[in-house]
């Protein structure tokens, strides 16, 4: 496992080129959580330096009332994206959040599937990414069932992290399987 000293944007391209490689090499799908875009960009410029050709999916936030019921990513970079090699963007409600989340702030308290949350960001908020975005890939259909894919995420905008999973159905979300941490940011600051 590749461990970067800092967390954060700074990481995106060299993830995207790690992930890259490593999905190439294993012949995985890829799963890359962009909510504007960015980093399925720089994912796309590995995949062509690469020579990777698999499948790439974006999974986007779903659209909030922080951003006034929009979407963040526009509909002309959605169709950008899907014309340069993106497979299919995926749109949905967070699988470890969503409604849970609405009652857990309207009513207080914590919730399984918050908790679940909340134990995935020990190990880096990117791996809670990762693990998430290619749950609600699987529930869409945009993934095959039953196949490791890589997962590409971040931690504070851009990539840090990739990780090869095989996610299951949010209905089945504990048979979800991480095989592997392919990067990440350290837990611990880098020492002076």
């Amino acid at each position: 496992m590749i461990l970067f000293d800092k967390k954060g944007i700074e990481n995106t391209a060299e993830t995207a080129r790690i992930a890259v490689q490593r999905a190439k090499q294993d012949g995985l799908d890829m799963v890359i959580a962009s909510i504007n875009g960015r980093t399925a960009e720089a994912v796309l410029e590995a995949a062509k330096a690469e020579g990777y050709s698999g499948r790439m999916v974006i999974v986007a936030s779903v659209s909030s009332p922080k951003h006034d019921g929009k979407n963040i990513m526009s509909r002309e970079k959605r169709a950008e994206l899907l014309s340069r090699g993106i497979s299919q963007i995926v749109t949905a409600g967070h699988a470890l959040s969503g409604a849970e989340r609405g009652i857990s702030t309207r009513f207080g308290g914590a919730y399984p599937v918050e908790i679940m949350a909340h134990t995935l960001r020990c190990i880096g908020a990117g791996v809670k990414v990762c693990f998430e975005c290619s749950v609600m890939a699987l529930d869409a259909d945009a993934i095959d069932y039953g196949k490791p894919v890589m997962a590409v995420a971040g931690s504070g905008g851009g990539a840090d992290t990739a990780a090869i999973l095989t996610p299951a159905y949010s209905a089945n979300i504990l048979d979800t399987i991480v095989h592997e941490i392919v990067c990440k940011p350290s837990l611990y600051p880098a020492a002076d």
